[in-house]
């Protein structure tokens, strides 16, 4: 097996490890290993594919670091395509939440969240997916639905 070293801030490691230590894993490498294969797999699931989805992307962050704040405006902008509504909160007393509900296809939602994620300086960064097309046709509403959806915002 081929050995990489890995650059992470002290606060996560120690989370690592402590995860490692209540489960039960052999060690951080162990966990690593199985974290890496769940974000591997997460967008490779065959049943998403081709089918229309609604997507749920939360990214917490630092007040102070603009630079992220201003990352995901250019991103809802260069998405506005699937970027069905933006939200936007403060958390706590430093922190700010950029919630993003989506509407699209698997590989364009594997995008936005992609590149939500190569963002420097987010805290954290959670989703989750769900196929709209099974609720009937025209599910994701089409332009009849994003008009009223403008309509309201």
């Amino acid at each position: 097996m081929t050995v990489v070293s890995v650059s992470m801030p002290e606060e996560l490691l120690e989370r690592i490890d402590g995860f490692a230590d209540e489960h039960g894993y052999t060690g951080r490498s162990e966990v690593v290993r199985e974290a890496s294969r769940n974000l591997l797999g997460e967008f490779e699931d065959a049943k998403l594919e081709d089918r229309d989805l609604m997507a749920i992307v939360t990214v917490l962050f630092d007040y102070e670091t603009t630079s992220v704040e201003e990352r995901m405006m250019r991103l809802r902008h260069e998405h506005e395509g699937i970027v069905a509504s933006n939200f936007h909160s403060h958390v706590g007393a430093r922190c700010c939440m950029e919630l993003f509900v989506l509407e699209g296809r698997l590989d364009e939602i594997s995008a936005f969240v992609g590149k939500v994620r190569a963002t420097k300086d987010t805290l954290t960064v959670d989703y989750s997916v769900t196929p709209v097309d099974e609720f009937g046709a025209g599910a994701l509403g089409g332009d009849d639905a994003r008009s009223v959806a403008d309509a309201a915002t």
